[in-house]
């Protein structure tokens, strides 16, 4: 039995009487992205960041039979899970699995990042999102930009060739102009070519948001590249890290779909719309290997001698 180890952007691969499952390591369809996710630091998200534990109640019934206690669940506030999941999600997008994750509109005057760290995905649901050391006064989105700009030009020596800027808030954006300044600036490096593509997603929160101020940071064109941002707002911070997924999902697709072929190039499986985490797909008793197309790249991937009857239970 051969257990040929998967190459990228394979993580997994298992072979059963020409039946193929291979687990993607990430989507090959944005290679090199380096993401950065900025959550609102601002004063006005201090209720969403305060932890609550709550403990069920017993029943009348529960209570005469002598039931123990419900123990407490473990303190949570409103960001929290949703960090996590967008962790967790944008970092199967990202090179390496590990963003740059800060708070932004923090400090006196709103100006001030604080960075978080480079955060594994893997290890998202390990991470305490509690708010910033020093809410801030004001919301001025045009520090956060630059913040990532710069990680991101530190990157491009480690690999990145393509980046993707997440930014939550909660209320009216007080620094338009300098946002507008700064978009146009990175908009001219993509354009000479001293930036990779970059793509920029702003989420608002709750009924404090100006969506006109929104749509017009949205709508700017620049020579050259077109548009850097696209938005979405969310009533609540509940429905945060889903609009995030759909957004990130329409903005960063540069191939819809891909192709499978085998050793002797005939197609055994085609993806119409966006490649699903596991591609599963049938091969001739023999071949040697398998070849996923998207994008314009091609990645070969040798089978197993034999069949791998390796016991699967513990991938779904």
């Amino acid at each position: 039995m051969g257990h040929e180890r998967p190459i990228e952007p394979f993580s997994d691969l298992h072979v059963e009487e020409g039946h193929v499952r291979a687990t993607l390591l990430h989507d090959p369809t944005v290679e090199g992205l380096d993401v950065g996710l900025y959550l609102d630091g601002s004063g006005s998200m201090t209720d969403e960041y305060q932890y609550t534990s709550t403990t069920a109640k017993r029943s009348f019934w529960q209570w005469l039979k002598g039931a123990p206690k419900p123990e407490p669940t473990a303190p949570t506030n409103q960001v929290e899970p949703q960090a996590r999941w967008m962790l967790e999600y944008l970092a199967s997008k990202d090179r390496n699995g590990i963003l740059r994750v800060a708070y932004w509109a923090c400090g006196e005057d709103g100006r001030e990042v604080q960075v978080l760290g480079e955060l594994a995905g893997a290890q998202a649901k390990e991470y305490q999102f509690g708010g910033p050391h020093r809410p801030g006064k004001s919301t001025m989105l045009a520090p956060a930009i630059n913040d990532y700009v710069a990680y991101l030009k530190g990157e491009m020596a480690n690999g990145a060739r393509r980046g993707l800027g997440v930014f939550i808030t909660d209320g009216q954006l007080h620094d338009l102009d300098a946002i507008q300044g700064v978009s146009a600036e990175l908009a001219k490096a993509i354009a000479r070519g001293t930036m990779p593509r970059v793509n920029l997603v702003l989420v608002g929160v709750g009924d404090g948001i100006d969506e006109e101020q929104l749509e017009k940071i949205a709508h700017m064109e620049y020579p050259g590249v077109g548009h850097l941002w696209c938005h979405r707002v969310a009533k609540e911070i509940t429905n945060v890290a889903e609009l995030v997924a759909v957004l990130v999902d329409e903005t960063m697709t540069v191939a819809a779909g891909g192709t499978i072929t085998d050793d002797r190039g005939t197609i055994v499986k085609e993806y119409e719309g966006r490649l699903p985490a596991v591609l599963e797909f049938e091969v001739r008793e023999g071949a040697k290997s398998f070849t996923l197309e998207v994008g314009g790249q091609k990645f070969t991937q040798p089978m197993p001698e034999d069949d791998d009857h390796h016991d699967d239970e513990d991938h779904h």
